[in-house]
């Protein structure tokens, strides 16, 4: 049996040896912090949204005249979702 370890890097500030194990999620994922910046994060999450480039490709087809409805389904997204995404952009 081979134990393989993974490097851990910050998702903010890129720094591997400030990063420590910080529970788990809901769905068990595990959590991680950085002690550095203090941000936790999962290495893989679970709901689309997450993904990079997700939130500014729901404003780009907003603003691209795309309905709600094509949008979550071009993303493979709920509606609901992008609709707080586009409510919380469009707040002062």
């Amino acid at each position: 049996m081979v134990m393989v370890l993974e490097a851990v890097l910050c998702l903010v500030c890129q720094q591997p040896e400030a990063v420590c194990r910080h529970g788990k999620a809901t769905d068990g994922a595990q959590r991680y912090r950085c002690t550095a910046c203090r941000r936790t994060f999962q290495l893989r999450y679970r709901h689309k949204i997450h993904e990079p480039g997700t939130r500014s490709c729901i404003l780009d087809l907003a603003l691209n005249g795309s309905c709600i409805r094509d949008t979550a389904r071009v993303l493979g997204i709920s509606p609901q979702t992008v609709l707080s995404e586009l409510k919380k952009k469009s707040r002062p």
